[in-house]
């Protein structure tokens, strides 16, 4: 009975994380815009961290309870997810157009990311060392980086027409009711998957790294992924694609910065062709925006990422047997 009730609490936890994400969001940004902070201002730190938080969450509680195998895991696995499957489904909605940003500046970037995570995560092969791990300095690193994309967006949105996320106002009472509900709901479903996540990896043989790859990455993507989606099927391609890369570069840069800075993370060897697997979606991505009608992904291509991602999952779960 208590690994049934493991198993349920784990599936639970999803919806409790991305509830608890958009009541964080939401009150928050009504609180802000109480105190007359700029639209602009909100969507790039409030509503930007708010939809990373399931990830963040999950990553922290890893963190503590040593599986660091998820963590890394939920991290590199929701990047491929993201591109895979997530813009692959937007493309087959509809093909994705892609702003000139987002081609020769955002992308590099996402593609920057995920090489810097390589070499942080291989101290024995490039320091010589007895073992690799992100260690607080790699950490510190990380968030340098995060700090200098920050600087970026904000100069983009500084010089863009647009006038940032609309904010509803709330009640006061109301606001900080969902602050308090969305964290509470942040923590016990962050908690719970993790618990989950190692109490399915036991009971089915596979490793905790693979569930973090998987379920835990898919799980935690799901926001992204109701995001793009509806924005490609309205037209928005800019959104559709900027939501996906902006959200690898702040689970690299941001989350796993932060998690490392706290808690070192041990790297296994194997782990490198995961990384190595988004490094080559990032450069697919950026091959794609320059083959066919230029700038764009189309829906073959979007097939293609999808088809990609079920050898990837297929070739995890052969390799457990």
């Amino acid at each position: 009975m208590g690994a049934i009730l493991t198993y349920v609490l784990f599936f639970v936890g999803f919806i409790l994380l991305i509830y608890g994400a958009n009541w964080l969001v939401d009150g928050s940004s009504s609180l802000a815009k109480k105190f007359n902070i700029p639209d602009l201002i909100i969507g790039l730190t409030i509503v930007s961290m708010g939809t990373s938080a399931p990830e963040l969450v999950v990553n922290l509680f890893a963190g503590a309870d040593g599986r660091t195998d998820i963590a890394i895991g939920n991290i590199v696995g929701s990047n491929i997810f993201n591109v895979l499957i997530i813009l692959g489904i937007a493309a087959v909605i509809k093909p994705v157009n892609a702003h000139i940003n987002t081609t020769w500046k955002e992308i590099p970037l996402a593609l920057l990311a995920a090489l810097v995570l390589g070499i942080c995560a291989n101290d024995a092969y490039f320091d010589e060392e007895s073992k690799s791990l992100l260690s607080t300095t790699d950490g510190l690193t990380l968030l340098c980086f995060f700090g200098i994309f920050m600087y970026y967006v904000v100069d983009v949105a500084r010089n863009s027409k647009e006038t940032g996320e609309v904010v509803q106002v709330l009640p006061t009472w109301k606001s900080i009711l969902m602050i308090v509900g969305g964290l509470a709901g942040l923590i016990l479903g962050g908690k719970w998957i993790v618990d989950g996540a190692v109490e399915i990896a036991k009971a089915v043989g596979m490793s905790e790294a693979v569930i973090g790859l998987t379920i835990v990455a898919a799980g935690t993507s799901l926001p992204e992924l109701a995001t793009s989606a509806i924005a490609s099927y309205k037209g928005n391609s800019d959104i559709a694609i900027g939501n996906v890369v902006g959200s690898n570069i702040f689970n690299i840069f941001f989350i796993l910065g932060i998690t490392s800075s706290l808690y070192e993370l041990p790297f296994r060897p194997e782990a490198n062709f995961d990384i190595a697997m988004n490094i080559f979606t990032s450069l697919l991505m950026f091959i794609f925006l320059f083959t066919g009608s230029g700038r764009r992904i189309n829906k073959i291509e979007g097939g293609i990422f999808i088809c990609i991602y079920i050898a990837y999952v297929t070739y995890l779960l052969m390799t457990q047997a």
